[in-house]
C-alpha cells in the first residue's frame, strides 16, 4: 500500500499526535471504539500504523483517497455511484489508484467503529472490497440495530465466501482496533472532519481536497492539479 501521499501531507501537517484513551476491549469483546495507541510518538510512526487498503497498481500516478465511514449514508452513495466511475475511468486503466481510509465518526454513528474492523478482518482473509462494499450495500440494515450489529456482520462474511469462524472471533476482540484508531487520528491531524472526504495527488504533488466528492468534481481537480504541475514546470525553464 502506497503511503507517500500520506506521509508528505501528514509531516507538514502534524505537531502532535492526538491519541485515544479509551481502553482495549477484553477477552471475548469486540471493540467498539478507538483504543489508546502506544509507540505512536510522531507523524511517519502514525503512517506506519495507519493502513489504507488500495485499488489498483501501487505505481500508478494519481492518487484517489476516500476517508470513509460505512454508516454514513453519504458514503454509501458515493460506494454505489462514484467510485464505479473512479474504477471504470480511471483505476482500471492504471492511471489511478484508490485507497480507503476508516473515518468512523463514533459521535453519531455507534457501530461505525465496528464496521471498519469488520472490514479489516476481512481484509485479514484477503478480500475487502468484496466485504466493503456489502457493507455499504445493507447500510440500512445494519446501521440500524439496537444493539452491535456482529451477526450481520458475520452473515456477510460468510456471504462473499470468507470464513465465518475466523472473522468472527477477529470480530469479537481488539483486533485491528489500532489500525483503524491510527486512521481516524490520521484523518483528523489531515483536517478531516466529514464524510466521505476525498483528497487527490497528481504524480507527487501535494495532497488536495476535491472540488466536490463526485466524479466531476474528482476529474476537475485533477486536471486543476495537472495544469499547475504543467505551469510551474514551464516557470523553471530558461
Amino acid at each position: 500500500m502506497n503511503k507517500n501521499i500520506v506521509i508528505g501531507v501528514v509531516v507538514v501537517a502534524v505537531v502532535a499526535v492526538i491519541g485515544f484513551q479509551l481502553g482495549v476491549a477484553g477477552p471475548g469483546e469486540a471493540a467498539m471504539e478507538p483504543v489508546e495507541l502506544t509507540g505512536v510518538d510522531g507523524a511517519e510512526a502514525l503512517v506506519e500504523l495507519a493502513q489504507g487498503v488500495t485499488l489498483g497498481s501501487p505505481d500508478a500516478p494519481i492518487t484517489i483517497v476516500e476517508f470513509g465511514d460505512y454508516q454514513c449514508p453519504g458514503c454509501a452513495g458515493f460506494n454505489q455511484a462514484v467510485k464505479p466511475q473512479i474504477e471504470l475511468s480511471l483505476v482500471q486503466s492504471g492511471e489511478a489508484k484508490f485507497v480507503f481510509y476508516d473515518f468512523p465518526l463514533i459521535n453519531i454513528h455507534p457501530w461505525a467503529f465496528l464496521a471498519a474492523r469488520a472490514g479489516r478482518c476481512a481484509a485479514g482473509q484477503g478480500d475487502f472490497w468484496d466485504y466493503h462494499d456489502r457493507l455499504f450495500e445493507y447500510q440500512q440494515r445494519w446501521s440500524t440495530s439496537p444493539t452491535a450489529p456482529i451477526g450481520d456482520f458475520v452473515e456477510y462474511a460468510g456471504e462473499v465466501g470468507l470464513d465465518e469462524g475466523a472473522f468472527e472471533s477477529c470480530l469479537r476482540s481488539d483486533q485491528y482496533a489500532d489500525v483503524v484508531t491510527a486512521n481516524l487520528n490520521l484523518a483528523q491531524q489531515l483536517g478531516v472532519s466529514s464524510t466521505p472526504t476525498v483528497m487527490i495527488s497528481v504524480e507527487g504533488s501535494p495532497a488536495r481536497q476535491a472540488v466536490d466528492n463526485n466524479f466531476l468534481g474528482i476529474q476537475a481537480t485533477i486536471e486543476a492539479l495537472r495544469a499547475e504541475q504543467a505551469a510551474g514546470a514551464g516557470g523553471g525553464e530558461g
